[in-house]
């Protein structure tokens, strides 16, 4: 899963098996079981690279889902932004332009054939430099400007994770070639069917870029009520076309946006921190612990107390 949700500390013991076929996204479930060992999830040494693995289905898991492209060796997974649904396996990836707070279930997956999967996330400003750099002819841009969506993996992205998560047995070389390599997957996405989606968050003057500026303040602020009018002013948008702008690329409204980002750090600091939920509500910006508890049991199907009660035992079977 996602390296926001903290319910995947803990072991795995029984995904060491791997698909032996001789394919190659079974290559990349090799590589990623080689390294995570069982773990559900292992930040190795290259920057921006989490791998993950699970012998079993999951419950929906909500959390932040920064820009990222995300990869499966074996197995399946189904992440839901707003009313949308995006499933993808080991034939197509999942990307995300904008930070996003999104749901997510692994969908297939057994101690036989573990879920094995990993999320690189994308550099925006490399992104930006590359486009600046290697101008390059993209694809025709859709009338699609959500910042989710699913691609198919071709063989010569797929080569270039392979050979990324090679380096892990070389460290030494890690400094000087895993930015190579992830130069090559930014280049390979730059000129692939999702190339318009990332630039559109690259480009200084497209509406992507304001409403990720916008999307950036919340995520620093997201503790702070705000006005949409005076979001939408720091955008250089009316309010009618920031809303509008905003829900095409998110799926939901500013307000929106802010609560699930809220609910989502006050789980995290009740699981990781060990912190009462009032204490939480307060600290994540509610004035009111029953709207809390209210909007919390919505979003994570139970009530705070429950939820990190179920949370606990997860990460310690």
């Amino acid at each position: 899963m996602d390296d926001k949700h903290p319910s995947q500390i803990g072991e795995n013991p029984g995904a060491s098996r791997v698909d032996a076929a001789s394919n190659a996204p079974a290559g990349l479930a090799a590589a990623i079981a080689q390294w995570t060992k069982g773990k559900n999830r292992v930040d190795p040494l290259i920057p921006g690279l989490s791998l993950h693995c699970w012998d079993a289905p999951t419950d929906p898991t909500s959390y932040m889902l920064a820009p990222s492209i995300c990869l499966i060796g074996q197995g399946r997974k189904r992440v839901f932004l707003g009313e949308g649904a995006y499933a993808y396996d080991a034939h197509r990836f999942l990307i995300t332009s904008l930070d996003l707070p999104v749901t997510a279930q692994i969908i297939e997956a057994s101690p036989e054939r573990p879920y094995l999967g990993l999320t690189l996330e994308l550099d925006l400003r490399a992104l930006a430099q590359l486009m600046l750099d290697h101008p390059v002819t993209a694809p025709r841009s859709s009338q699609d400007r959500l910042g989710i969506a699913i691609g198919e993996l071709s063989p010569a992205l797929l080569d270039a994770f392979q050979r990324l998560l090679g380096l892990l047995a070389h460290p030494d070389d890690i400094p000087a070639l895993a930015p190579l390599i992830k130069q090559e997957i930014f280049y390979r996405l730059l000129i692939g069917d999702q190339g318009p989606r990332l630039r559109q968050i690259v480009s200084v003057e497209s509406h992507g870029h304001q409403i990720a500026r916008a999307i950036g303040w919340l995520k620093d602020n997201f503790r702070r009520p705000f006005k949409v009018e005076d979001l939408a002013a720091a955008t250089g948008l009316s309010v009618s076309a920031f809303h509008a702008h905003f829900r095409a690329m998110t799926a939901m409204s500013p307000l929106q946006f802010q609560k699930k980002m809220r609910l989502s750090e006050a789980r995290r600091l009740m699981f990781a921190e060990n912190m009462d939920a009032g204490a939480a509500a307060f600290e994540v910006g509610y004035e009111s612990p029953s709207q809390f508890s209210r909007e919390y049991s919505r979003q994570f199907g139970a009530p705070p107390l429950r939820d990190i009660k179920n949370l606990t035992q997860v990460s310690v079977n």
